[in-house]
């Protein structure tokens, strides 16, 4: 079965529905790539579902040991590279709870680290993932 379906809407954008549970995404071309951008780019869910894998896995983590990360936000930042045009960098950036101890923190960033989107992306693709403890 497949994951989604899609369709070519007209003018640089598309419809992709989830077939499990009929979500539709929408992307545009980014605006200095002659689209519009009024959604997300294709290149803009990759980098967004690396910080959301990352949270996932981290949340996974969390619930088997007993951690509450609701609440958990982070940033990220994609950075394009012009020959030729591809992903070159991912900035994700994440507010994590302070009240976590040394070895938690190190699992859960470990377990970021590790989520089957980073393991996926090409190895030229840096990954730049900072941690921010607050309270």
């Amino acid at each position: 079965m497949s994951t989604a379906t899609a369709r070519y809407a007209g003018q640089l954008r598309t419809d992709a529905t989830h077939v499990a549970s009929g979500t539709t995404i929408h992307t545009d071309a980014p605006v200095d790539n002659h689209g519009r951008g009024e959604a997300f780019s294709p290149t803009d869910l990759v980098s967004a579902a690396l910080g959301s894998c990352m949270m996932t896995i981290m949340g996974i983590v969390a619930e088997r040991q007993g951690l509450d990360l609701r609440g958990v936000t982070w940033n990220v930042t994609k950075h394009m590279a012009a020959e030729p045009r591809r992903i070159a960098e991912i900035e994700v950036a994440f507010q994590m709870p302070a009240s976590l101890s040394a070895k938690e923190r190190a699992t859960l960033e470990n377990a970021a680290r590790t989520c089957p989107v980073a393991l996926s992306l090409n190895p030229e693709i840096r990954q730049s993932v900072q941690f921010s403890y607050e309270g």
